[in-house]
């Protein structure tokens, strides 16, 4: 059976609203958790974005049973991959070994905040090295680790959880799909691609965790949602060669000036009827996923959505 997460969006609520959500997303029956690791919201109107790993903290103390992930982290610039892996394995600890760390190569969006962007070849060199760096350091092992990015004379991770922190990788193409299944115990992936499945089983990655996610706006009135997401998600249809690059919000805004409701509400389910949403999620399904998490756009809609996710949504996907 599938496993059925929420989405944690940091660009659309503050960290109490958060934990409160994630609260209340474990007592509606979602199986996981995935929260967002964002500087910066795509747009203004979003309006939020904590840091994603204070708040993973309280989540990890304030539930008991889902399992938690980051959705994802970029572990390039930002964040030193030692590091990364110092807050991974607390995260495990804190959540009773629930926390998957889920990585990718970032965007510019988050990660100039810190100093200037890579070239995309740059970028992908230095993943692969923050990824040799973190994977031992989950493991227990004491690193000692020289490369053309990264230099760790002598790094051991103290507090970890008695099974290692699990990590899957974001993936698009067959080059990062190759890489998730050499390095990770998962991947990730926002768009229900069958063969980028296919590409990471050929490449060793078959039999384990497939990790995608599917936004969605439910409310009571369609043309609502639509103009919900709009102004808050229109950014989604872009393209992650588009959306890695742009530097802020404004850019996001700029670049999508011309994109129209119809052209949103295309790739995002709206509106009050479930089979609409169910037939969303299926897709991932069908594609060969194992863990999809529902991103609910609009921040303020949240309360409304948990509660008609346990009473309508959730028995639907069940049924998947």
């Amino acid at each position: 059976m599938v496993k059925v997460g929420y989405t944690l969006m940091c660009e659309q609520a503050g960290p109490k609203e958060l934990v409160d959500y994630a609260v209340r997303a474990e007592a509606a029956g979602f199986d996981q958790l995935v929260m967002s690791d964002h500087y910066y919201p795509w747009l203004d109107s979003q309006g939020h974005s904590p840091y994603a790993w204070s708040v993973l903290g309280a989540v990890a103390h304030a539930t008991s049973r889902a399992e938690l992930m980051s959705f994802v982290t970029c572990p390039i610039r930002r964040y030193h991959p030692a590091v990364v892996a110092q807050k991974a394995s607390t995260i495990g600890v804190l959540s009773d070994g629930r926390f998957t760390l889920g990585l990718g190569a970032g965007e510019n969006l988050n990660e100039h905040v810190v100093g200037g962007w890579p070239h995309v070849e740059q970028r992908h060199e230095m993943f692969e090295e923050a990824l040799q760096i973190i994977r031992p350091l989950l493991n227990g092992e004491t690193l000692t680790f020289s490369g053309n990015h990264y230099d760790v004379p002598d790094a051991y991770v103290w507090d970890r959880p008695e099974r290692p922190v699990p990590m899957a990788i974001a993936a698009s193409g067959r080059q990062s799909a190759t890489l998730a299944a050499e390095y990770a115990d998962g991947i990730v992936a926002t768009d229900p691609l069958p063969h980028l499945i296919e590409m990471y089983e050929e490449a060793g990655g078959a039999g384990r965790p497939r990790y995608g996610q599917v936004a969605i706006c439910y409310g009571p009135d369609e043309a609502e949602c639509r103009k919900i997401v709009h102004d808050q998600f229109r950014w989604f249809g872009m393209g992650w060669k588009v959306n890695a690059d742009l530097p802020g919000p404004d850019a996001f805004a700029a670049a999508t000036q011309f994109v129209r409701e119809e052209d949103v509400a295309q790739g995002i389910s709206c509106g009050p009827d479930v089979e609409r949403h169910v037939e969303a999620f299926r897709k991932f399904v069908d594609a060969g996923f194992t863990h999809v998490a529902v991103v609910q756009v609009g921040g303020e809609s949240q309360p409304m959505f948990l509660d008609w996710a346990q009473e309508q949504l959730l028995p639907r996907l069940r049924q998947l």
